[in-house]
């Protein structure tokens, strides 16, 4: 089986929010008629670049053209010279690497007729749980907005959130504080999610003004990269801590600091599955623990790291994989789904990643490029309404 044509299609899907995060599908043709898909998912985050889609498509059909599928291996060594590691979170060479190998599985098990989790070790659940993000105050009237979202997804049988934190920690406490002092035991704060917003020192005091109220575990409580800061920050720290992997190396360092507790891996900011297995592995050889990251994807991307997480023998946190609820539709026939706080595993039945493309959906959100217009730096890092602040 050979590889015969690359196809991107760029859509721009809004969120709940107001803010349109664009995604691009790859499709990977074959001569055996078996289609791969994948998702290269939000290009609209910092840093403020994008890549050209013509270029891009000529790129990957260099790469990829007459290549056998099934070599997963030689295809990512390439990809990584393509599109090379940059030690940084957002690396949007990252998002391309991960769109293709999404794709170079799918069409691989299609072709033998299994489920995309076959190919990755086999299924040792048929779910796992995940939690739903509350985005980050900037202003203390948008607590009584968060609190009304805690409620809206409570009744659809989400009862565990992750909370963006450390912009406006009078904001942040004053949420913890109406969150269980009208919900209780009902609900779980599974995180404090700071996303390098703040040096480990900051981040430190904030997690102690707050650690009266209950929650599972602290992410990011550090600048990006500051390895010795994390280490610092997890010795003085109660609660487990938790990193993003978006490299090999950046791994390394962080066992090597002992800086973590629990690796949040998640196949965007590594650079795809065969990259994400990788750190699963190095996690488990370290002994650690790991939870499935996400940036928002849509039901493509979400199925994968699904598939992905459903192999993982030390799965032992809450995940992070919601993007589909937080978006007003999708771009496939069925969405993925989640059942009382649960992500749903596709059928095993069914070949391939398990969802199908709906092409009257891809056509009414089709966009030309990928570029920015008017959108801020505050709309893209904490994903806000375009009327707002």
């Amino acid at each position: 089986m050979k590889i015969s044509k690359v196809k991107l299609t760029a859509v721009g899907v809004p969120r709940h929010t107001g803010f349109v995060n664009k995604h691009v599908i790859v499709q990977l043709e074959t001569d055996e008629g078996a289609v791969g898909i994948g998702e290269m998912s939000d290009f609209s985050h910092l840093p403020r670049y994008s890549v050209d889609m013509k270029d891009l498509e000529a790129t990957l059909d260099s790469i990829l053209i007459g290549k056998n599928p099934f070599d997963t291996a030689d295809i990512n060594r390439e990809l990584d010279l393509n599109f090379p590691q940059a030690l940084y979170y957002y690396e949007k060479g990252s998002f391309i690497r991960n769109g293709v190998d999404t794709a170079l599985y799918d069409v691989c098990s299609k072709f033998l007729g299994v489920s995309m989790s076959d190919l990755l070790g086999g299924r040792q659940r048929e779910k796992f749980k995940v939690c739903y993000p509350i985005f980050r105050h900037r202003f203390i009237d948008e607590v009584e907005e968060n609190i009304e979202v805690v409620r809206g997804r409570l009744e659809q049988g989400f009862d565990t959130f992750r909370l963006y934190v450390g912009k406006n920690v009078d904001a942040d406490e004053a949420f913890l504080d109406r969150v269980y002092s009208e919900f209780g035991d009902k609900v779980t704060i599974k995180s404090l999610d700071f996303s390098h917003l703040l040096d480990w020192k900051d981040a430190l005091r904030a997690t102690r003004r707050l650690a009266k109220y209950r929650f599972e575990l602290v992410e990011s409580p550090a600048y990006w990269n500051d390895f010795e800061g994390l280490n610092h920050f997890r010795l003085q720290c109660e609660f487990p801590i938790s990193e993003h992997v978006w490299s090999p190396r950046q791994q390394y360092e962080m066992i090597k600091k002992d800086s973590v507790d629990i690796f949040n891996i998640a196949p965007v900011f590594i650079g795809g599955l065969t990259a994400a297995r990788k750190a699963a592995y190095a996690a488990e050889v370290a002994g650690k623990s790991v939870l499935i990251g996400t940036t928002q994807e849509l039901s493509i991307g979400t199925s994968a790291m699904a598939h992905f997480g459903s192999a993982l023998p030390h799965l032992n946190y809450t995940s992070d994989p919601t993007g589909p609820e937080l978006y007003i539709d999708d771009i496939v026939t069925q969405k993925i789904s989640y059942e009382n706080g649960y992500l749903r595993l596709p059928d095993r039945n069914i070949a391939g990643i398990g969802v199908d493309l709906d092409w009257n959906k891809i056509e009414k959100y089709r966009v030309p490029d990928l570029s920015w217009g008017d959108v801020s730096v505050h709309q893209l890092q904490d994903r806000t309404s375009q009327t707002r602040g």
